[in-house]
Order: C-alpha cells, then sequence, then structure tokens
C-alpha cells in the first residue's frame, strides 16, 4: 500500500510505502479500499484461493494499525460494497454494506455500529433498489448521509440513506445528467470539497473520442444548483475514470487507465500526477487525511 502527498511542492521521492498486517488465514491475494474517513480505510483482502471468501478490516494508514470487523455472509459470485461514516448524534462510526447477488439480482443492505458485536440488516428502498452500478461505484458519504447510484434497463438515480433516522431518499438531477445512458460502468457518485458529485464516462465511436464528466451540486437538494466541473474529452481516456481530489485551485485529481500506460494511472485536467509514481499494476486509491484515531478504540 502507497501513500502519497497531495501537496504540489512534494514530488515522488516523499511516497510512503505502508506494510498492510493481513491476518495470515485466509491467505490474502490482493485487497482494496472501499471507503476513507477521518483516517480510517475499509480494507477487503481476499483469500488466494477463493475471491468470495473475505475479510473486512479498519485500518489507519498512519498509524499501521487494523482490526478485523465482524464476517459477512454474501452468496458465491456477489458484489459487494462498504461505506464507512460517523454517526454525530450517537457518537460512533457506522459501516454500510450492500451486497448484490449477480445470479438472483437480489439486494442486500446491513449496516454495522462498530461498538457493536454483529451486522444488522435495514430496510430495503420503498420503490426496491434495481441493481446498483457495478465495478468503479462506490459510496458517497456527506450531509450524514451515503449515497450510491443504481440503474434499471432505462434509467438511473441517485440514492440517499441518511444514517441519523435511516431513512431513504432521493437525489433530484438535471436534465443534462439525466439524458446520460444508464451505463453501469460510466456513471458515478463521490464527495469532491464537500460538495456531492456526479461523474460519467461515456465513448463517442465516431470520431474515437471518451468523454469524462463532473457534475457539482453547490446548494444540497436543489435541483436546479447542478454545475459542470470538469470536462476531459481525449482519444485515449479509458472509460474507467473516477475522481479522486479537488485542490485548492478547482483542478480535479482522477484516476483513469490510459491506452498509453499498463495499470492505472492518476492525473489532472493539465496531464499526470507528478508525485505519483507509475506502476505497471491495478491501481485504486482515496483521498484521507492523517488522523491518529485508533481501529482498536471503536470496537469492543
Amino acid at each position: 500500500m502507497y501513500c502519497c502527498p497531495l501537496s504540489p511542492v512534494q514530488l515522488v521521492e516523499d511516497v510512503e510505502k505502508h506494510k498492510l498486517d493481513c491476518p495470515s488465514n485466509p491467505k490474502p491475494s490482493h485487497c482494496a479500499i472501499h471507503s476513507c474517513y477521518h483516517g480510517l480505510a475499509v480494507i477487503q483482502v481476499s483469500d488466494i484461493l477463493d475471491r468470495d471468501n473475505f475479510t473486512i478490516l479498519l485500518w489507519n494508514p498512519s498509524t499501521i494499525e487494523s482490526v478485523v470487523l465482524p464476517r459477512i455472509e454474501c452468496p458465491p459470485g456477489s458484489l459487494s460494497r462498504f461505506g464507512l461514516d460517523y454517526d454525530s448524534i450517537n457518537g460512533e462510526y457506522k459501516i454500510l454494506h450492500i451486497c448484490q447477488d449477480l445470479r438472483s439480482k437480489t439486494i442486500t443492505i446491513e449496516i454495522l455500529a462498530l461498538k457493536g458485536v454483529s451486522w444488522r440488516r435495514i430496510d430495503q428502498h420503498p420503490r426496491g433498489i434495481c441493481s446498483v452500478v457495478g465495478s468503479i461505484q462506490f459510496f458517497a458519504f456527506v450531509h450524514a448521509a451515503f449515497y450510491w447510484v443504481t440503474i434499471s434497463s432505462n434509467y438511473f438515480e441517485v440514492v440517499s440513506f441518511n444514517i441519523l433516522n435511516e431513512v431513504y431518499g432521493e437525489i433530484p438531477l438535471s436534465e443534462e445528467i439525466l439524458s446520460l445512458r444508464p451505463d453501469s460502468r460510466g456513471i458515478g457518485v463521490c464527495v469532491l470539497g464537500g460538495m456531492l458529485c456526479v461523474y460519467s464516462n461515456t465513448s463517442l465511436l465516431s470520431p474515437g473520442t471518451d468523454i469524462f464528466k463532473i457534475w457539482a451540486l453547490k446548494e444540497y437538494g436543489v435541483k436546479g444548483s447542478w454545475m459542470l466541473l470538469l470536462t476531459v474529452e481525449e482519444p485515449d481516456l479509458y472509460l474507467n475514470a473516477k475522481p479522486t481530489y479537488l485542490f485548492a485551485d478547482g483542478e480535479v485529481l482522477f484516476r483513469c487507465m490510459s491506452y498509453q500506460h499498463i495499470g492505472h494511472t492518476f492525473r489532472t485536467l493539465n496531464g499526470p500526477f507528478r508525485s505519483w509514481p507509475i506502476c505497471d499494476t491495478m491501481q485504486g486509491g482515496s483521498a484521507f487525511t492523517e488522523s491518529l484515531i485508533s481501529p482498536k478504540s471503536l470496537t469492543y
């Protein structure tokens, strides 16, 4: 695991390598960062012999301390997504888990309070959730609620789940955003500069250009306050771009896959992010603020 400073004055030499102290059983094959909040990260570590067998850790990259979270039960071949947040009313951290059974097309949603001992299943969305957007989609957390994208055959929507009262909601989208194709690979939500954002990846077969766009909701809950934050049109921008961080000058750091390099890379509109080393591996990553919060102090 690598930790890279976001300050433009620090260079590649400042990149730090952290060793994640994974459990010895099962033997880990790879790990994925699902969510970062208050300097803590939710990490999924998969078994080298069975990808459906995995362990969930709460990890602090700054202190190199982690705890194993209660085991979850998911059907073989299912897709899991995790999000971390802080419940300010009850003064505790919570993790939301959505399990999508790709065979039966069913959705299971559960929540874990870190001071608790087990996952608790929560009610489904009143109208049901058709399908959670796939491989690049993760949760966004802002205004005391989780957000994610769901799709059907002909439309998509941004669903919210408030952790304080456990009530679902839907975010009104602009006509421009609603005109996007409900492509499970190309649409997602994130938080940049404290604003809820929707991003999309589309491809124009002629003249062979990939387009990456980000819209930000300037005034929460107001449909007319969506603004176009970024547009990137390039012939070699692979359809897997995902926003990561908004700098003070308004520049956006995002992850993408370039045809020119093997694996993912982090870059801005002006080119590659110079503080990040080029690697021939598949990379993911999240921006986080360092903290000294001990994962062990948050659980019983």
